[in-house]
């Protein structure tokens, strides 16, 4: 029930905002026993017969210290009740920003002294347990659904390629292709939702084993040998003949063959992409350049984001879900990846992954 010291808000009993008496009566007292100190010392340098001068200067030295010494408490008040607070929000606002639906900030002060900041962080951790609500329902929701159709596309692709074997016309053939085709390119859809929802509930494991990175990467490029080789493109790599990584390869093989498959999707023909390999004794960073359209700074940001595609132009070729699995996998072996672009220059993606874990 409402009262002149408090009042209902959200649900909460809330302190009104009121004269301070305490903090009034506490500063009274204070600037009280300073002037008093300070009458006290001027009595005492009267009697050892000081010029005046003297006493301004010492009068305004002693004022000065007083005056730093208040400033540096109320600094440390400040700080105290609203600074720190809110940088704790801004940290948590941060994390929920990146995905991250956990994060709780407790009040400040205790149910009998709230105010309108406690208000705000209690209704901060309301909004974010309701936003991890609504992730996991979604992602629940994706992973039921597509477990749910990959059955009937199974059933359409096998069936179009029992038809592929009879008599058709070129028409037919043509169409039959591109049933083929889009089927295709929704599987992968669907099984790339089906990892990118395990890889977010954490139900996938890193199995980690130390094994040839380089014998890796010239596998994942070899798997795409006719479509590069179709595009006239030139392929340069600079890989160490061997070096060993503790990582997951098979998680490290779907790292790979996207980065890659970008590249070749996104270099125009008689392009050129690079593979370069650096390492030192702490990581290893693999860097996979095209030559392609690039990117500006609005789709550098968005790039890793689930659904995303920056370049309208290739949107049928994609789903804007290889990045986001890519960047999922490296967070979950402690790995980085990161993006330099500029449009018309192509792009430049830069893996970091530790040597030891």
């Amino acid at each position: 029930m409402e009262n002149k010291y408090y009042k209902m808000v959200n649900g909460y009993k809330v302190r009104n905002s009121h004269f301070p008496v305490g903090i009034f009566i506490m500063t009274f007292v204070a600037f009280l026993v300073m002037a008093a100190l300070q009458y006290a010392i001027i009595v005492m340098i009267e009697n050892m017969d000081w010029s005046w001068w003297l006493v301004v200067i010492f009068v305004l030295e002693y004022w000065l210290v007083i005056s730093l010494g208040f400033t540096f408490f109320t600094r440390w008040q400040i700080n105290r009740s609203y600074e720190e607070p809110l940088k704790e929000i801004a940290k948590a606002t941060n994390e929920v920003a990146n995905g991250d639906f956990s994060v709780y900030i407790p009040v400040i002060h205790t149910p009998e002294k709230l105010d309108y900041l406690d208000i705000m962080i209690a209704d901060f951790n309301k909004m974010v347990e309701e936003l991890g609500s609504i992730e996991t329902l979604k992602t629940d929701f994706f992973s039921n659904v597509s477990h749910e159709i990959k059955t009937p596309i199974a059933v359409i692709q096998n069936s179009s390629e029992l038809l592929k074997k009879t008599e058709l016309t070129e028409e037919q053939e043509a169409e039959l292709n591109n049933i083929i085709s889009a089927s295709r390119k929704l599987s992968t859809l669907i099984t790339n939702i089906l990892k990118l929802s395990k890889l977010e509930k954490q139900a996938i494991k890193p199995e980690l084993v130390n094994y040839d990175l380089s014998r890796q990467l010239c596998d994942s490029v070899i798997l795409f040998e006719d479509q590069w080789e179709r595009k006239n493109i030139d392929l340069e790599l600079d890989i160490e003949d061997s070096i060993f990584v503790n990582s997951d390869p098979e998680l490290m093989d779907l790292v790979w063959n996207n980065l890659i498959s970008n590249a070749i999707k996104f270099s125009e023909n008689n392009g050129k992409i690079s593979i370069k390999e650096e390492s030192n004794e702490d990581e290893i960073v693999v860097l996979v350049s095209d030559s392609g359209c690039g990117m500006d700074d609005e789709t550098k940001k968005k790039v890793f984001e689930k659904f995303y595609q920056g370049d309208s132009s290739h949107k049928t070729e994609g789903n804007g879900l290889g990045l986001a699995l890519v960047s999922r996998i490296l967070q979950l072996l402690d790995g980085d990846i990161s993006v330099s672009s500029k449009l018309g220059e192509g792009s430049t993606f830069v893996v970091s992954l530790p040597r030891k874990k």
